[in-house]
């Protein structure tokens, strides 16, 4: 019984996620997934920063409960929408969906759904994204990727944050990547810090690319 709801959750999912890109088919839009802490609002914070006046940004925010992601985003510049989930573990492709609604999608180039910290369900759920982009912290150990395959399997990048703390971990940076490669030999892989701004130029010149090819492919 549980299977069976599940897939009806998950169809019903998907119906809407398709409504969501077609809304999104002129706005790249990139799915963030991580676990609590490993980053992702610093990240977004200075990714703001660093692509100010050639790219405005748009950013859902997904929390379970507080507006301080948001506030940080807000403090930035960017548009953002605040979405709790009240104890949902993910976002849905219906909360994007009336989060859109309050988003002046045509005065964006580029719109971030920062998703609820977890590595296991937001992986299953379609959101309309174009991209879902793992991030996985140097603090919080190596083993992630075989213990969550499926959040890199289906993202098309991963971010190795916190990279200024490799000297105080046992984190092998190598093998982390190998292991991702294993899972999923497409990947592109950004090591970065977001704190100091280190390995965060090649992110950005990612994100500038998947704005230039939706500018080209859309017209």
């Amino acid at each position: 019984m549980k299977v069976v709801m599940a897939q009806k959750i998950l169809r019903a999912n998907e119906q809407v996620a398709r409504e969501n890109r077609e809304r999104l088919k002129h706005l790249p839009t990139v799915n963030l997934i991580s676990s609590p802490g490993a980053g992702k609002t610093t990240l977004l914070e200075r990714t703001i920063q660093a692509l100010r006046g050639e790219v405005n940004v748009g950013v859902i925010e997904g929390d379970i409960y507080t507006t301080r992601d948001a506030e940080r985003i807000a403090g930035q510049g960017a548009a953002v929408v605040q979405v709790n989930t009240a104890g949902l573990c993910h976002l849905d492709a219906n909360m994007v969906g009336r989060a859109l609604d309050q988003l002046d999608l045509a005065g964006l180039d580029l719109l971030f759904i920062e998703n609820v910290g977890n590595l296991v369900c937001p992986a299953e759920f379609d959101l309309g994204e174009d991209y879902k982009v793992a991030l996985l912290s140097v603090a919080e150990g190596g083993d992630k990727p075989v213990k969550y395959p499926l959040v890199f399997r289906e993202s098309q990048a991963v971010v190795i944050n916190k990279s200024d703390l490799l000297a105080y971990t046992d984190f092998d940076i190598n093998k982390v990547q190998e292991e991702i490669r294993t899972i999923n030999p497409d990947i592109l892989i950004f090591v970065t810090s977001a704190a100091t701004g280190e390995g965060t130029e090649g992110w950005y010149a990612w994100l500038r690319e998947i704005v230039r090819k939706k500018r080209s492919a859309t017209g």
